[in-house]
């Protein structure tokens, strides 16, 4: 987690945030959003939507009334007590790469995502203490089957970390399954709904329409008080208009449907804003995350969340670079950098992400990591004393002396940040310069062969299997 103590001056102007938000609820009431799941249109007709056929319309008083009801901030709880975080507020809550179909390393390259990879980064956010929350789609292990692939990703998560987790957002079983496997580990009775403790991403179609799957974990997590994170990820030229401000009228006025949705079905209900909306690359029509147009949406929807008063999810140390090479360190630094200083306070894809979402890396989760410190260290500011501001050891060493053997710098010699990566080394000679990705490639490596997991007792141990053997 990173306190965010410096922040960017804003993207947007507070006249042009309501332009969004004018438009967002124009489209809303006028254009309206194409919802597949009955349930949900009959949700929102109950509380005065207009509903024809799969389309549901949403008058700006419904919308407006219905957001203010969404907290500001909520805690999210983890088994170890000490791992809660708040997502809301002044700080950041990171969790690593998210999707991913692939992996890859410098020893076998590129390749098929298998659920020993899953556990294999899963141990490396486990133990790094700048990841807050794991489990779920961390990447898409091939070879487990998709009936039980979501329980199986959740225990991982629960057996190698005592960390938060995330839920499913494929369906309503599987989400239920996964409340099911959070309240064994938490020991309760029934499933949990006085406190949140699993969160999970929800995406929405672009343009403007919310699918049954998505919806129905939705109105699972929102009945008992889990936490959806609704995530439009529209592409500016293709799925969203070819402007930023267009695209995010529309990506707002997604958000805002699914938003609404989680406080009539249950007002106060955690949710965040999410955005993974950015450009389209118009050579390929791919999306692009590592540009600077993204992190443009960072900071804007960073805004619209906070205009509405609700936590908002966006960026990461993100890429569409195919290795883990200059380019995706710049690209990297950038999204991830904006993200902080435009005050996200859920980070996915905070780690290890390649190719534009589509692969998981081993060096790029360390590299990422030595950014993320970077910048916490950056964000932690300067302190300015009496001990600090040192006028005392100033005047002893005086002019042209120094400091080496003083008293002061003995005692304060640790305050600055050791890097974990960075390589500050004499040039001696051609075999002291060593790639970043192959110093990255001996620290993973070394992190997973001492890697031991916190203590998850036996009982709940054997429960959590017996579940799994059920399903």
């Amino acid at each position: 987690m990173i306190e965010q103590n410096i922040l960017s001056q804003n993207i947007l102007t507070e006249t042009e945030i309501k332009e969004i938000h004018k438009a967002s609820l124009n489209i809303l009431e006028e254009v309206g959003i194409e919802v597949f799941q009955r349930e949900a249109r009959e949700i929102f007709s109950a509380k005065g939507a207009a509903v024809k056929d799969n389309r549901v319309y949403l008058s700006p008083e419904l919308v407006t009334k219905s957001v203010a009801k969404a907290p500001s901030s909520f805690t999210l709880h983890a088994r170890n007590p000490e791992n809660d975080v708040v997502i809301g507020g002044d700080n950041a809550v990171l969790s690593p790469s998210s999707g991913p179909p692939f992996v890859s390393d410098l020893d076998k390259g590129r390749r098929d995502a298998t659920f020993a990879d899953y556990i294999n980064l899963t141990k490396l956010a486990a133990e790094n203490d700048h990841i807050d929350v794991l489990g779920g789609l961390l990447l898409e292990p091939g070879d487990v089957a998709d009936e039980i692939r979501h329980a199986k990703m959740l225990y991982a998560g629960a057996k190698y970390s005592d960390k938060c987790l995330m839920g499913s957002c494929y369906g309503a079983k599987k989400a239920l399954d996964c409340m099911e496997m959070a309240r064994i580990i938490f020991s309760e009775d029934r499933l949990i709904d006085d406190r949140t403790v699993l969160i999970t991403i929800i995406n929405t179609n672009s343009p403007l329409q919310l699918d049954t799957r998505m919806i129905d974990s939705l109105i699972e997590h929102a009945k008992y008080n889990q936490a959806v994170v609704v995530t439009p990820a529209a592409m500016a030229g293709t799925t969203g208009p070819m402007s930023i401000a267009g695209t995010l009228a529309l990506q707002n006025a997604e958000a805002l449907a699914g938003i609404v949705l989680t406080q009539l079905i249950s007002p106060g209900a955690p949710v965040v804003y999410g955005c993974a909306s950015t450009i389209t690359d118009m050579k390929t029509a791919g999306l692009t995350i590592g540009s600077p147009e993204y992190a443009k949406f960072i900071g804007a929807s960073a805004q619209l969340a906070s205009y509405y008063d609700i936590p908002a999810r966006a960026g990461g140390s993100l890429t569409d670079s195919l290795s883990p090479d200059t380019q995706a360190g710049y690209e990297s630094m950038l999204t991830f950098m904006a993200s902080i200083i435009h005050n996200v306070d859920f980070i996915l894809h905070a780690i290890g992400i390649l190719d534009s979402y589509m692969t998981a890396s081993y060096e790029k989760f360390i590299i990422d990591s030595e950014i993320i410190g970077m910048v916490q260290n950056y964000q932690s500011g300067i302190a300015v004393e009496g001990e600090t501001i040192a006028q005392e050891v100033i005047k002893n060493v005086g002019p042209g002396g120094h400091f080496l053997e003083e008293a002061h710098t003995l005692e304060h010699m640790r305050d600055f940040r050791e890097p974990l990566l960075s390589d500050r080394s004499t040039y001696t000679s051609e075999e002291n310069i060593v790639p970043t990705k192959v110093r990255a490639n001996e620290i993973w490596k070394e992190k997973l062969a001492n890697f031991e997991p916190p203590y998850l007792a036996p009982r709940i141990d054997q429960k959590l299997k017996d579940f799994m053997d059920k399903l």
